[in-house]
């Protein structure tokens, strides 16, 4: 994590399984999706068509954009499938006292909206 102080964005119990749900950090949209007991904290907005993927559907460690299909690993932020062909900036997460803390510092720039 980036050192910077982390953000109290949700309640673990309010965290569905493989339920996308999207959160404001910092200022930036963050999607959290609690895989099996594992919370990971995506940019919300897809690099290839700009779709909130809050709005997706989740399969196992994937998510997939509701507008065209890409896949992104929610783990790595990898583009796993066409359309998309760039990464997503990931967010490091606590999760403290059945809180969900995130950092607002993401692993990367995203491609189209931090240029």
């Amino acid at each position: 994590m980036s050192g910077a102080s982390l953000i109290d964005v949700a309640a673990l119990d309010d965290l569905t399984p493989g339920e996308p749900v999207r959160v404001d950090v910092g200022g930036r949209a963050v999607c959290l999706v609690n895989i099996d007991g594992t919370i990971a904290a995506v940019h919300d907005v897809c690099t290839h068509a700009l779709e909130s993927l809050s709005d997706g559907h989740v399969d196992g460690d994937r998510i997939e954009c509701p507008r065209h299909g890409a896949a992104f690993s929610l783990l790595t932020g990898a583009a796993l499938t066409p359309p998309a062909t760039k990464p997503l900036p990931i967010f490091g997460v606590q999760v403290h006292d059945g809180r969900v803390l995130v950092d607002p510092e993401p692993s990367l720039p995203h491609p189209i909206l931090d240029r």
